[in-house]
Parts: C-alpha cells; sequence; structure tokens
C-alpha cells in the first residue's frame, strides 16, 4: 500500500530524489525497476521510537551495512540447495521458465556475497527460520 510498506515513485521522480540524495540506498534491480531507502522514512520511524527492519536484495543489504556499520545486523537467508529453490519455484506455477531461469542466476550470483553478511539462514523450514530470525533480532536489539 502507498504509503504504508512502499513508496511507488515514477522513475522520474525517483532519479530526482537520487540526485538529491534523499537514499540510503538505492539500486534498479530490473530495467526501469527502481527501489531504494528513503533517509527520511528511516529517520522518521526512529523518532517515533521503532526499529527498522529491512527486506532487501543482496546489493541492498551490503550497502545498509556499510552505511550503518555495527549498528545494523546483516543477516542473508538462503535456501538449502539451488535444486530446493527451482523446486520452490515451479510448485509455486506463477512463473515462466524464462522468469525461473532469470531468478536462479541472480541467486546464484547473489550466492557468492553470503560471506559479507554478519550472519547466515538457511531457509529449511519457514516457521522454524522465522523463529531463528526472531532471536537474532531481539538479541541485537538488547545487545
Amino acid at each position: 500500500m502507498h504509503g504504508k510498506d512502499y513508496y511507488f515513485l515514477t522513475p522520474d521522480d525517483f532519479k530526482q530524489r537520487i540526485d538529491r540524495d534523499e537514499f540510503i540506498e538505492w539500486e534498479e534491480v530490473y530495467i526501469g525497476a527502481f527501489y531504494g531507502t528513503l533517509k527520511s522514512e528511516v529517520q522518521r520511524l526512529w523518532d517515533n521510537g521503532q526499529h527498522v527492519l529491512f527486506d532487501v536484495d543482496v546489493q541492498g543489504g551490503l550497502k545498509l551495512k556499510r552505511y550503518f556499520g555495527d549498528n545494523a545486523l546483516s543477516v542473508f537467508v538462503k535456501v538449502p540447495s539451488m535444486g530446493e529453490l527451482e523446486q520452490r519455484l515451479r510448485s509455486r506455477g506463477t512463473d515462466s521458465d524464462d522468469s525461473i531461469s532469470k531468478r536462479l542466476f541472480k541467486v546464484s550470483f547473489e550466492m557468492s556475497f553470503e560471506r559479507q553478511f554478519d550472519v547466515t539462514l538457511v531457509n529449511k523450514d519457514l516457521d522454524d527460520t522465522l523463529a531463528q530470525a526472531q532471536k537474532l533480532v531481539d538479541e541485537f536489539i538488547v545487545r
């Protein structure tokens, strides 16, 4: 929903905000599809006493870690294997073969950055992985 989880900007507006250095990080993830984190939104949440949790791609995660340093916990979430990922994608029945191929290629590339994150979670079972993630976040916040 616009203004709740995301702000939907035109490419021109997004590029103007890049020029004004309004993003902590941003990426053109796919041609013409820009994603980024507005500095003003993070500050707004902090001003309200809230913590910020990001769900970004690998490049965005690395940029956020560089920006926030030790004030951020970077978590690399991965599937047990590429075969498992392909099986999960195909079982959904929502993606074309071409789309699945592109996603698998991108994930294969992103795996090379795993060691640059603070911790890795292997998503074998969603409920277990969520519990592990919650524990990591809770421990990080109270440190």
